[in-house]
């Protein structure tokens, strides 16, 4: 088969590579119909993840039908349409009964293109099936799926959950990039006054505003004024980090107020400044997280139930071979307008909800 391969530093290629076959009793085999770049891919590229070794195939994003699986998985079989969560889990470890998922001490947590061979790619092999795969109902096309292998869990409970996003609070959303979007979304759910969105793309604050921003800010702007104004001088009660970039982490704390909460979910390739000097009066809460995707199958039931525009984030599609060209565009997006690009096979008929 063919599969985007990490060479190194700024090193990749698709190129052929083994069949995955099953390993242990509780793999799957999945025929990959779409799959995603994530910007965590990009990081990986410019080596901001220096344990992934090279030679690993790409990705943890991805929507398939199962062609094979090991001899104790229970919950799916061949033929099923699936997704594909960018988190494995063992579901015995202390860390998975707590619902940790992404700390996984039994082999599971971020693997899939991390640790081992991942989504990017004509077939997978997916450890731990039975807690890591999701069977899909037809009413969902791939495109929308795939969005719930890691942007929307990664948005809603690294951001709004650890944030403690409540209803009548100020949630500003620094970065408008697909996690910050969909932070934007999933934060509406719980009744805030107002949602604030930073970011340098003037485009992306135009899809903010779509998605559900109250109110926009470029960052070269003041931010850090907008959100004081309107909160005469208060500042938020949850900020969301979806840059990770130490300039943006740190606009973060200076635009939360007494008492609120710092989410960082964005990946951060270096240091940054803690300014304690300013915070340790202040009652803040700074929270970080790797998501664990427990929270994937409400809200695969909420995409279902058209509650989550998640195509809308979708910008770029393309067969799965042309996939430096993907990586190219997404890789550029302040060129190309690039939000989320998806790549796969023949589009599936979606069927109608009310035909069920």
């Amino acid at each position: 088969m063919k599969g985007y391969v990490f060479h190194g530093p700024g090193q990749s290629a698709w190129e052929e590579v083994p069949d995955p076959g099953i390993k242990e009793p509780t793999d799957v085999i999945v025929r990959v119909d779409a799959v995603s770049v994530c910007g965590t891919d990009l990081h990986i590229l410019g080596g901001d993840v220096p344990d992934v070794p090279p030679g690993t195939v790409l990705g943890h994003e991805a929507v398939g039908e199962i062609v094979e699986v090991g001899g104790d998985v229970r919950t799916v079989q061949p033929g099923e349409r699936v997704l594909v969560s960018c988190i494995t889990a063992c579901g015995r470890c202390r860390h998975c009964r707590a619902g940790r998922y992404g700390q996984c001490l039994g082999g599971g947590g971020w693997v899939l293109g991390h640790l081992i061979d991942g989504t990017q790619a004509e077939y997978v092999r997916v450890p731990y099936a039975d807690l890591s795969v999701h069977p899909l109902p037809g009413t969902i096309s791939d495109e929308d799926a795939v969005l719930l292998a890691d942007v929307f869990p990664t948005a809603y409970e690294v951001g709004v959950q650890l944030g403690c996003v409540c209803p009548g609070d100020t949630v500003v959303v620094v970065g408008a990039g697909p996690i910050g979007l969909a932070a934007i979304i999933t934060a509406r759910l719980f009744a805030p006054e107002r949602v604030v969105a930073v970011d340098a793309s003037a485009a992306r604050l135009g899809f903010a505003r779509e998605l559900g921003a109250d109110a926009v800010a470029e960052a070269g702007e003041d931010p850090g004024q907008l959100v004081a104004d309107l909160t005469d001088g208060a500042g938020a009660d949850v900020v969301i980090e979806a840059v990770g970039r130490p300039e943006t982490f740190e606009l973060c704390t200076r635009m939360v107020g007494a008492g609120g909460h710092v989410a960082n979910v964005g990946v951060h390739g270096g240091p940054a400044t803690l300014h304690l000097e300013d915070l340790w009066s202040r009652d803040i809460t700074l929270t970080t997280g790797l998501v664990d995707t427990r929270s994937t199958p409400t809200l695969l039931r909420m995409a279902v139930a058209g509650r989550l525009p998640g195509g809308r984030l979708i910008t770029h599609t393309f067969p799965l071979g042309r996939m430096q060209e993907a990586y190219d565009v997404f890789g550029n997006a302040a060129e190309t307008g690039a939000l989320k690009v998806v790549l796969g096979g023949e589009r599936r008929e979606v069927v109608p909800a009310y035909a069920a």
